[in-house]
């Protein structure tokens, strides 16, 4: 009888506690019992980033985690820095949008021998079997679908330049790839520059200044992201030639959406980061819980959707469409 006393008395305080902590009944009851998943993101000052950490939170939250959202900035010291805090701190998983394919693999590994199990979203690394899972956008299939779009926009005739992503993220070059894959089918379109600007706006508009200066009867850019291109459209309205440009991007950010409603911007290649961030999470979860995540394969594509004005009262929040929710 005593211990049956002592076991409702225990039983009421660790509710008590999870009441003040601010965890719910459910939760503190459930398999999560308030564990740490611990969110590493590139750069949350760009919004594709930023909006990758928030859903990724807002799912564990409500699977009863706690969630620890930080960015590595694309340097991969920080992140091993952040692997390490993240062991050190027990989580129970971690979802990481790698720094780098190559340089990211060790960081992995460290996380894999503390017996944490890795989910991948965004970018992959140059090794499979590590990560539980590796969940991105389908970047080739969303590539050629843009540069097709672009081609409708440019027309089959045209001096064109390119703004390119980061070299040490698969993406960049998987899209670059793509890209060249349909425009190359048109002899009438002649690529007479190529700039590197790492995902950024300021780069971009930069770039875009140097390769104007040397072109400036190109008609035509087609970046690798959206912050790019937005980088690009304000150096072309600094030489008061954005009128006579065609420029395509690819995330589906907000501001890309306001651009292309602007008519600054011909279209852009939604990434369905929403989709698969809160993916990672669930299947973290579930791999928490039960051992597995519940899907067959390691890498898991997620199709991109073209954004234009034909069909854009349909995106409803940022790389969300209606049709996604």
């Amino acid at each position: 009888m005593l211990h049956k006393k002592l076991a409702v008395a225990a039983a009421s305080l660790v509710l008590a506690f999870a009441a003040c902590a601010g965890i719910s009944t459910a939760s503190a009851a459930g398999s999560s019992n308030g564990k740490l998943i611990t969110i590493i993101v590139n750069d949350p000052s760009n919004p594709y980033w930023k909006t990758e950490g928030q859903v990724a939170a807002e799912e564990a939250k409500k699977l009863g985690y706690k969630a620890n959202v930080v960015a590595h900035h694309g340097d991969t010291n920080t992140e091993r820095n952040q692997i390490d805090t993240a062991i050190t701190n027990h989580s129970a998983a971690i979802i990481l949008d790698p720094a780098n394919a190559k340089g990211s693999v060790g960081s992995v590994k460290k996380a894999v021998q503390a017996h944490i199990p890795v989910f991948l979203v965004n970018a992959e690394i140059d090794q499979q079997g590590l990560a539980k899972a590796q969940l991105v956008s389908n970047n080739a299939q969303g590539a050629a679908m843009g540069a097709q779009q672009w081609v409708k926009a440019v027309g089959e005739k045209a001096k064109y330049v390119e703004l390119t992503g980061a070299p040490s993220d698969n993406n960049a070059a998987t899209r670059s790839n793509g890209y060249r894959t349909v425009l190359s089918q048109y002899p009438g379109l002649k690529k007479v520059a190529s700039q590197v600007a790492n995902w950024d706006r300021t780069q971009g508009h930069d770039k875009m200044q140097g390769m104007l200066q040397a072109h400036p009867d190109i008609t035509g850019v087609i970046s690798g992201n959206d912050e790019m291109a937005l980088g690009a459209i304000a150096a072309l309205k600094q030489a008061g030639k954005l009128k006579q440009v065609t420029v395509g991007g690819f995330d589906g950010s907000p501001a890309a959406i306001d651009a292309i409603k602007n008519g600054e911007l011909a279209y852009t290649v939604l990434q369905p980061v929403a989709v698969f961030s809160k993916k990672a999470v669930q299947e973290a979860d579930k791999y928490i819980r039960t051992g597995k995540t519940g899907v067959d394969h390691e890498k898991q594509l997620f199709d991109c959707i073209l954004i234009t004005k034909k069909n854009i009262g349909d995106y409803v929040a940022p790389f969300t469409l209606k049709s996604m929710q």
